[in-house]
Order: C-alpha cells, then structure tokens, then sequence
C-alpha cells in the first residue's frame, strides 16, 4: 500500500539525551539532540572538542563504511550513525543539531529502539518551511559482485531486503517493509545488530567492539544454530529487519524523504553508499518534487527535474572515485 509524506518539516519541542557505550571505543558517549530552525537539517556537533566542528549529516560526509557508517568533516569523525538516522528519519524530523561528546554514537541495545523512544519523548514541532521530497521516475541499480541494490519508482518509500547466511540459524531471510512511523517502529525499529562469535572475538583483539556485549550484540554460536543472548531473539527473522533498518539510515543522509523502492540483495554500508552515488550520477531518473501553499490547500509541484537541479544540489555532489568498487546502471520504466 503506498504511504503518503507530510508536507511541512519538522524539529524537535525540547531537547532530549541519553548516554550510553561507543560499541568500538568502550568509553561513555553523552548525547543530545537539539531543535533546529527549518531548512538545516541534521547536523552533528562534536562537543568534546574546542572548536565544536559541525559534521552535516549528507551523504557527501561518508568517509568510511567499514563495520558501521562514520561521517567526517577535515579531521573530525562521527561513526555509527545508521541507527539514530533512521530513528530520526522515521520520526519525521528533518532539521535537528545533535551534540555528541565523542566520536561514536552510542550503540545503546544494538537497535534503533531508544532512540525512537527518546525521540517520542522530545515531541515534534511543525514548522512553516514544507519539505522537498525525491522522487523516483526511473530504476537505477548498483551491484557489486553477487551483491544488488536498486531503487524503483514506487509512490511511497519502501524496502525490500534479502540476506543469505552460511548458518542454520539466518540461512536465507527476506523482508518487504512500506516504511511509516508506526510500521517502523512496531516492525523494525528494536532488530539488533548481530555478529558470530568468533568474529566479536577477532574484534576485541584488535582492539575494536570494546564496548560490545550481549545487552547490545546478537552473538551468534559457534554451531550456527542458536545465539548466546539468554533472552532470545524479538524477531524469528531479527537480522533481515536489523538490515533494513541500517539501510533506511543510510538512506537518511540523502538529506530528504524519498519516493521509492528499494530492492536490497545482501547489501551492507558500501552498497547503500553505491546507490547514493548511482542516483547523484542519473539524475535524468529523479526529480524534486516540492510542497507548496495555495490558499487553505497544500499541492506538489515538480520544481526542478534532476537533470535541470542535481548537479546544483549539495547532498549528491560525491566525487566518483569515492566508491571503490562496484558498478551503476539507469535502467528503463
């Protein structure tokens, strides 16, 4: 079923914080997300340090996808910032300054889960600025090896993903998702990261994962038939929906609400960079749509295709030899 966008954007009612572990560093991570005025966006500060550099959060800030996305601006890094995106994403809010005194958001249960419910405690503002939305109008793809990602023109946004595993216990999972506040939240939202044990252990002696535990970590077993968490997992299906949630905060750093469907085949951190970059790279397959007043209604206009807009728009202006590997195609309606 398609899902319709709210119009006007959105910030926060009052300043909201949590505290909690860096999964790689160990160290206590203090965080706060602050209102902010329309048309900023998010926008990540670093309060541990002097100058308080600001690390927008836009796709062309990826320096890394190695393990989780991390974010940089000159010599400033915030890692891990998948699972609070798309809290913030689904909640609906789309400017926001979010204070962080290290370089790792906190991984709090391994979810998105707290973050959507510190964010509900915040409560949202309408603001008088309406949103802009990209849409979709043909299919682009980018793979890499046996791996795929696409997004197809859809009026909604939603996601399709699939994971194939050498476990008894993942084997092959799929998930279809039309993403909204409350199907995120119920469905998605408390899926946790996950890892064999093996590999957390190789992490811990190379001095990564530090702060990673079973209250944050799925830990797989070594027979690959069951976990070491003694509560089980909350989905029979868990590390599909972990994966879909990663992808809809990568998503996120697009910088506003799309229309689409993505089709995701066993993707991770880099794939989701590659069709970030695919779509800057095809924007005779996109346009920007954007709300507008009329009276008491609120329409849509196309304001600019992507052919006549993309190059002008910061969030997809990525130099091309940031993505490594991997290739992209615009295919046909």
């Amino acid at each position: 079923m398609a899902t319709s966008i709210e119009s006007h954007q959105y910030t926060l009612k009052k300043s909201v914080s949590c505290c909690g572990v860096g999964l790689h560093t160990g160290r206590t991570v203090n965080l706060t997300i602050n209102p902010a005025k329309a048309d900023k966006g998010i926008c990540f500060y670093r309060s541990d340090l002097d100058s308080r550099p600001a690390i927008p959060a836009r796709m062309e800030q990826i320096v890394d996808t190695t393990l989780a996305t991390t974010l940089g601006n000159g010599e400033t890094k915030i890692s891990t910032t998948e699972h609070l995106m798309a809290a913030l994403h689904c909640a609906g809010i789309d400017n926001a300054e979010v204070e962080i005194d290290s370089h790792e958001v906190p991984i709090m249960d391994g979810s998105a889960g707290p973050f959507v419910h510190l964010l509900k405690c915040g409560g949202r503002k309408r603001q008088d600025a309406l949103r802009k939305v990209l849409r979709i109008t043909r299919a682009i793809e980018f793979s890499d090896g046996e791996r795929s990602i696409r997004i197809e023109p859809y009026d909604g946004f939603k996601v399709t993903g699939r994971i194939e595993f050498d476990s008894a216990l993942i084997n092959e999972q799929t998930y279809s998702i039309d993403i909204t506040p409350e199907r995120f939240t119920r469905e998605i939202a408390s899926a946790r990261t996950f890892g064999y044990v093996e590999q957390v252990e190789h992490l811990w002696a190379n001095g990564l994962a530090l702060g990673g535990t079973l209250d944050n970590v799925i830990a797989i077993h070594w027979d690959r038939r069951s976990i070491l968490n003694e509560d089980g997992l909350r989905f029979d299906d868990e590390f599909i929906r972990h994966k879909v949630l990663d992808l809809v905060g990568d998503l996120a750093l697009l910088g506003c609400p799309v229309r689409g469907h993505v089709i995701a085949d066993r993707s991770g951190h880099s794939l989701h960079q590659g069709l970030m970059q695919a779509i800057a790279e095809t924007p005779e397959n996109w346009e920007y749509v954007e709300f507008s007043s009329k009276g008491d209604s609120i329409l849509e206009q196309v304001v600019h295709t992507g052919q006549e807009y993309g190059k002008k728009v910061t969030p997809f202006l990525v130099p091309a030899n940031e993505i490594s590997r991997g290739r992209h195609t615009a295919c046909p309606v």
